[in-house]
């Protein structure tokens, strides 16, 4: 069907007032039958994915990367030094790095669909909305931070493990704005498809904190100190090398204008979404928090929590190849609402679904064939090595479990459905998935293993609730929304 071509399968504004996005909405007729099951489209699709997605997971898990790192170099201080950081990045991150990763993400629905639309002005208006609140929420993060020893002592934790995890925090403090505008950049650029410089920064970024984290703890001598400066001077790093490249970049010549007025404007539409999209990755993420408390409170707690610290680091790190499919089914989404076609949308839903799967069933086959030996990559003692080997076979589970639910949170916020999705992550993690954990372990006495059946329960129900949602969604009405968005927020160019 050619572009200029009018019939009953578009819809046009009816108002000249409002401008047409795209190609207009495809309505439900011969065409839902031609997108039921077409090889072609759907080779398409699967290599604009794969194509989308493999460098989206790459960029994930180097970004990972970066507090491992650190978290390497601090094992090498003692282990007061490795105790205290620990606690304190797992603190920062319930706190801060996850909360402003979640209103980032609000950019995916946003810039996502704008882009679609055609709108192009209006990425870099809503990437300096979204900009300007990250960087009002980090003061308020900061001050909790600066706080994060008296909160630990108040908490009953060690004295002086808490003294040396509030110092830890505090020289964490510069890396909360960084990281704040990243998020930024980062749903900026990979809305457009345009993840080469994200690859290029971030692999740059990496290597960049080795010798600087390197440098400040053993060279300069500043010890876990210089470990946690170093994540705020690598971010930066990140932050500067993606600002020229949007400021210079031909490829965002459109895309990116410079700042203006505008982007200081309608912050309400934003944190509309921003907020529900914070409290949806926040929800999922304290819950799993929640476990190693937990693990504490065990028989036998220095065996137990050693290997739920472990499970945690392991379904941490695969959990990252998931989360950059969900990113790419995101951008993939709200690009094709955005443009008018909910047809092409659904297939791109149908595609993200059997990678998820296909991969979710290679990485449990994979785990289980190393459940013997995985344990040696943490610790030599043997008795943790054999626990956590009964562990993987219900680890495995629950990353595929976890694998399914990320892309289809991914969906989520492709459509704006966050606060549909904060309310699911409630219901799944926090009615059903922890007190299913607390009366498996405590009450049963599954020990570990049943800390891990109730977060499976509940990430289980969660993946189910998103499956439904998305199998019985109107994606043409979708399509209607995305534009009513767009238009809500379209400022025209001058």
């Amino acid at each position: 069907m050619g572009e200029e071509e009018e019939d009953s399968t578009h819809i046009v504004p009816e108002s000249p007032l409002i401008p047409r996005f795209g190609m207009g909405i495809e309505l439900i007729g011969k065409q839902n039958k031609e997108w039921d099951w077409d090889a072609s489209k759907t080779i398409e699709e699967l290599k604009k994915q794969v194509w989308l997605g493999g460098p989206l997971v790459v960029v994930s898990l180097l970004q990972y990367s970066l507090q491992m790192i650190s978290v390497m170099f601090i094992g090498h201080l003692g282990e007061l030094s490795l105790s205290s950081a620990s606690m304190a990045i797992s603190f920062a991150e319930v706190t801060g790095f996850s909360f402003l990763l979640g209103m980032g993400s609000a950019l995916e629905t946003f810039c996502g669909q704008a882009y679609g639309a055609r709108q192009h002005n209006m990425l870099g208006v809503h990437m300096q909305r979204a900009m300007l609140v990250l960087l009002l929420m980090g003061i308020p993060i900061a001050f909790i931070w600066a706080f994060t020893g008296y909160v630990f002592t108040l908490c009953g934790q060690d004295l002086e493990i808490s003294t040396q995890a509030g110092i830890f925090a505090r020289w964490l403090i510069p890396s909360i704005f960084p990281y704040g505008l990243l998020q930024c950049q980062l749903g900026f650029l990979q809305t457009q498809n345009n993840v080469k410089p994200l690859i290029i920064s971030t692999v740059f970024t990496t290597l960049f904190h080795v010798l600087v984290c390197w440098t400040l703890v053993f060279i300069i001598g500043l010890g876990h100190k210089g470990a946690a400066l170093s994540i705020a001077i690598s971010y930066w790093a990140n932050v500067l090398i993606l600002a020229i490249y949007i400021n210079f970049s031909p490829a965002c010549q459109e895309t990116w204008t410079g700042f203006s007025k505008e982007g200081a404007k309608d912050l309400v539409s934003f944190l509309s979404v921003a907020i529900p999209s914070a409290l949806m990755v926040c929800l999922e993420g304290w819950s799993y928090e929640f476990l190693i408390l937990m693990s504490g409170f065990l028989p036998n707690p220095k065996l137990e929590a050693s290997v739920m610290a472990i499970s945690l680091d392991t379904s941490a790190l695969i959990f990252r190849i998931p989360i950059g499919f969900g990113s790419t089914v995101s951008t993939r989404v709200s690009n094709e609402l955005g443009a008018g076609k909910p047809h092409a949308a659904r297939l791109a839903v149908k595609v993200v679904i059997f990678l998820a799967v296909t991969e979710g069933f290679l990485v449990s086959l994979i785990s289980i064939a190393v459940r013997d030996k995985w344990g040696y990559f943490y610790t030599n003692e043997e008795e943790v090595v054999k626990f956590m080997a009964s562990i993987m076979p219900l680890l495995a589970v629950s990353n595929f479990m976890d694998g399914i639910q990320a892309v289809l949170s991914g969906i989520a916020i492709g459509c704006g459905w966050q606060k549909l999705g904060a309310f699911v992550n409630l219901g799944a993690y926090y009615l059903i998935g922890l007190p299913s954990a607390i009366i498996l372990t405590f009450v049963f006495h599954f020990g570990v293993k049943g800390l891990w059946m109730g977060i499976m329960i509940g990430s289980g129900l969660q993946a189910i609730l998103f499956l439904a949602i998305t199998m019985y969604t109107d994606w043409v009405h979708q399509a209607g929304k995305a534009r009513d968005r767009v238009c809500a927020s379209y400022i025209p160019v001058t």
